[in-house]
C-alpha cells in the first residue's frame, strides 16, 4: 500500500511540473577568453509577451536577438520550446554578472536567474563557432600586400588591397567606412577600370580574392614608418542552423567591419659614401639624361630653344634637373617646366624637362657647357653620374639695324619717326547748328500717352495679384519651387557632369559640403559624419534624412575607388535634390 501511495504521488509531482511554466537563462560557457564570443539563450516552455533582456552591462552585443521556436508532437504529447539568443562580446577581464531576463506569461510576470561568467585573459584559439559574427570573421580577410617593407629613401614600394572571401559565405555589398593618410610618402593611387575575382589561397586554403586598391608609396622620412590600414564595412550572407523543407540552410546577413591591419616598414637613409656633390635626391633605375638646343646655327640677338631632359624609372616629380650654365655673352631666360610620367604598379616613369629660351649677344662659337646629373641606381646600389655632351653654336653677326652691347644686353634699335603735318586734324573747328522749331508738348501724341498709361496698368497689376495669392496658397507647388531652386543653386554642376563619374561625384561633394556651410555655418575641416549628425539633428533635422545625407557623402567617397554606372549617378543626383529639400524644410 505504501509503495502505491509514494508512486502516486511522484505521478502527481511530475504532473504538475510538466504544467508549470519554466524560464531559464543558459550560457554557451562561464569562463570565457577576453577574445571570445558568449552566446546567451533565454528558453521558455510556453509561449509568452513583452520580452525584455537583461541590461548586458561589461558586454558588446555582436548579435541578437535570434528567435527559435520549436514545437513538436510525440506520442500525442506536445512539447514546445522558445528561446532568444543574443551574441556579447565582453569589454574586458572580470567576473561579471548577466542580469534578469523577463517576460509575461498568461498574465504572470516572469524572470530568470542571474548567471555568473568569468572573462580571462585572450585565448590562443577562440571558440564561437555557432556566432555568425564569428564565422564571418574566419571566413573574410582584408589583406595589405606590400611590395617591399625595407625600401629606401624616396624608393618606390606599392601596396596592393586585397579581400579574400571563404567559398562558405557570400559577400553582398560593402563599403568604404576609412581610407588610410600616407602622412610621412608621396602617394598615387592607380585606378582599378573594374573588379574582378580571382581564385587563390589563403592560409593554405583555397579562397576568391578581389583586388580593391593598388596604391604606389614613396616613402620621404628614414626609420619606421606605418602605413594606415583600410577598412571596410562588408555585408556578410552567413549560413544559419535553419533549413528550408529540402534541407537547404537559411542564410544569415550580418555588417562585418574588416581592416587591413597597421603596418610598419623599415625605410633604409641612402649611403653616404660616394655621395657626388651635385646629388638631389634622385632615385630610381635606367635613368638618361639629355641636353639638346632646336638649333646650332643662329644670329646674334636671334633666339633658341635648349632642353634638359631625365628620363627613366624613379622619383621623378620630387628631385631637381641640373641647372644649365652658358656663357657671359648668352642671355639665359627662367626655364620652362614639363613632364610626361605615369605612375603604375612599379613606380614613375617617363620623362621631365627643362626649357630654356637662350640669345647670343656677340658674333662667334659660343659653347653651351656639359650638365652632370647625379641619381642613386636601385639595381646597383650605388650613385651613377651622368655628363651631357658639350654643344657648339655657330652665331653670325646680328642683323643690320640691331646692335648688341659687349656686356650682353640687347639695346632697341633707333629708328626715324616721322613728324605728323597735321597733327589736330580730327577736331571739327566748323560747327553747324539747327533751330528747334516750337511744337507744343501739351495735346501732343506723347503727352496722352504718358497720361493713360499708368491707367493701362491697373488690370495688369490686378492679374499679377490674384496670380501671387494662388502661388502662395499653392504649397505643394511652392516646395517643388523651392526644391528646384535648391537645387539648381548647389546641384547645377553636378548635373552637368552626370555621365562623368570622377567629375560628377567630386561636383556632387562639393554642392553637398557648400549646402553645410551655408546652413550651418561650419568650414569643410569640420565636416566629420558625427559633426554633421550632431549638427543637423540639434537643429530639428530628421535622423532619417541626416542618414540619407551622410550616405550620398559616403556614396561620393566610394565612388573614387570603384566604377558606378549612369543610373546609379542619376539615383545619386535625385537623392540629393529630394535630402537638400527635406533638410531645407527642416532646419
Amino acid at each position: 500500500m505504501k509503495h502505491k501511495l509514494v508512486l502516486l504521488v511522484m505521478l502527481l509531482l511530475s504532473g504538475l511540473a510538466i504544467g508549470q511554466v519554466q524560464f531559464e537563462a543558459k550560457v554557451s560557457k562561464d569562463r570565457l577568453g577576453v577574445n571570445e564570443r558568449l552566446r546567451v539563450d533565454f528558453e521558455m516552455n510556453q509561449d509568452g509577451d513583452n520580452f525584455n533582456p537583461p541590461e548586458f552591462t561589461n558586454f558588446t552585443v555582436v548579435g541578437g536577438p535570434n528567435q527559435a521556436v520549436s514545437n513538436s508532437w510525440i506520442n500525442g504529447k506536445r512539447t514546445y520550446s522558445k528561446t532568444y539568443s543574443y551574441f556579447l562580446a565582453p569589454k574586458g577581464r572580470g567576473k561579471f554578472t548577466i542580469g534578469q531576463a523577463e517576460i509575461t506569461i498568461d498574465g504572470k510576470l516572469y524572470k530568470t536567474t542571474p548567471v555568473q561568467v568569468e572573462v580571462t585573459a585572450a585565448v590562443d584559439q577562440p571558440t564561437d563557432g555557432e556566432n555568425s559574427e564569428y564565422v564571418a570573421s574566419e571566413n573574410l580577410h582584408l589583406v595589405a600586400e606590400i611590395s617591399n617593407t625595407n625600401p629606401y629613401l624616396n624608393e618606390a614600394i606599392t601596396v596592393v588591397y586585397k579581400l579574400y572571401v571563404s567559398p562558405r559565405i557570400n559577400v553582398s555589398d560593402w563599403r568604404q567606412l576609412d581610407s588610410p593618410k600616407f602622412s610621412d610618402f608621396w602617394s598615387q593611387n592607380i585606378d582599378i577600370r573594374r573588379l574582378e575575382v580571382e581564385n587563390g589561397t589563403y592560409e593554405g586554403e583555397p579562397y576568391r580574392f578581389v583586388v580593391l586598391r593598388k596604391t604606389v608609396l614613396y616613402p620621404q622620412k628614414t626609420g619606421k614608418l606605418n602605413i594606415e590600414p583600410l577598412t571596410l564595412n562588408i555585408s556578410v550572407e552567413v549560413p544559419g542552423n535553419r533549413r528550408d523543407i529540402f534541407g537547404n540552410r537559411f542564410y544569415e546577413t550580418v555588417d562585418k567591419v574588416v581592416a587591413a591591419g597597421n603596418r610598419v616598414i623599415d625605410v633604409k637613409p641612402l649611403p653616404q659614401e660616394g655621395r657626388p656633390g651635385d646629388f638631389t635626391g634622385a632615385v630610381g633605375k635606367n635613368l638618361n639624361l639629355k641636353v639638346t638646343t632646336d638649333k646650332t646655327e643662329l644670329r646674334a640677338t636671334e633666339s633658341l630653344q635648349a632642353t634638359v631632359e631625365v628620363r627613366g624609372q624613379g622619383n621623378l616629380k620630387l628631385f631637381d634637373l641640373p641647372p644649365l650654365t652658358v656663357p657671359a655673352s648668352m642671355e639665359k631666360y627662367e626655364p620652362e617646366y614639363t613632364e610626361n610620367v605615369n605612375t603604375t604598379i612599379n613606380g614613375m616613369q617617363g620623362s621631365i624637362a627643362n626649357q630654356y629660351t637662350l640669345v647670343p649677344q656677340a658674333k662667334g662659337k659660343v659653347p653651351i657647357p656639359p650638365v652632370s646629373f647625379s641619381y642613386f641606381d636601385l639595381d646597383s646600389r650605388s650613385y651613377k653620374t651622368l655628363t651631357s655632351q658639350e654643344i657648339l653654336l655657330e652665331v653670325e653677326a646680328a642683323p643690320a639695324g640691331s646692335r648688341a652691347t659687349p656686356g650682353g644686353n640687347q639695346s632697341a634699335v633707333a629708328q626715324q619717326v616721322p613728324a605728323a603735318t597735321n597733327q589736330f586734324r580730327y577736331i571739327k573747328l566748323n560747327t553747324s547748328l539747327k533751330t528747334i522749331g516750337d511744337t507744343a508738348f501739351m495735346g501732343s501724341a506723347l503727352f496722352w500717352t504718358l497720361f493713360l498709361s499708368p491707367l493701362l496698368f491697373i488690370p495688369l497689376v490686378i492679374l499679377f495679384g490674384k496670380r501671387r495669392r494662388a502661388k502662395a496658397g499653392d504649397v505643394r507647388g511652392n516646395q517643388i519651387r523651392k526644391a528646384d531652386r535648391l537645387a539648381r543653386k548647389y546641384l547645377s554642376e553636378a548635373k552637368k557632369n552626370l555621365g562623368d563619374q570622377t567629375k560628377f561625384y567630386e561636383s556632387l561633394e562639393r554642392a553637398l559640403h557648400n549646402y553645410l556651410k551655408a546652413k550651418l555655418h561650419i568650414q569643410t575641416s569640420e565636416m566629420s559624419k558625427e559633426r554633421i549628425k550632431e549638427l543637423l539633428e540639434s537643429r530639428g533635422a530628421n535622423a532619417g534624412t541626416v542618414a540619407e545625407f551622410n550616405e550620398l557623402l559616403k556614396s561620393c567617397e566610394f565612388a573614387r575607388y570603384t566604377p558606378a554606372s549612369n543610373v546609379a549617378m542619376q539615383q545619386d543626383y535625385d537623392k540629393a535634390v529630394r535630402v537638400i529639400s527635406e533638410l531645407d524644410k527642416q532646419v
